[in-house]
């Protein structure tokens, strides 16, 4: 996760996760959409699910981004965020 606040004005966090294979990467998606909807809230946007190379949520304050591997390290957030702080994210 990354903290973008004071680097973009956009969102506040970027979430950023990687899944193996399109279905993983749709039910990774659908699990995050389904478990926030019970908090009351939904995405604002949902793109690329389809072709699940990069999906992404947009909530707002907090977009998540499900990427394939190649994709991760293709568009490299992290290297492109450098100036994000990076949030570790405890065990479930």
């Amino acid at each position: 996760m990354l903290d973008l606040r004071g680097v973009a004005s956009f969102t506040d966090f970027f979430v950023l996760c990687t899944a193996y294979n399109p279905r993983q990467s749709q039910a990774i998606s659908d699990e995050i959409v389904t478990q926030l909807k019970k908090r009351g809230e939904t995405p604002l946007s949902l793109e690329g699910y389809e072709h699940a190379e990069w999906i992404l949520a947009d909530y707002g304050d907090y977009i998540v981004h499900i990427f394939s591997e190649r994709a991760r390290l293709y568009y490299d957030l992290e290297r492109l965020w450098r100036h994000a702080k990076v949030v570790p994210v405890p065990p479930a």
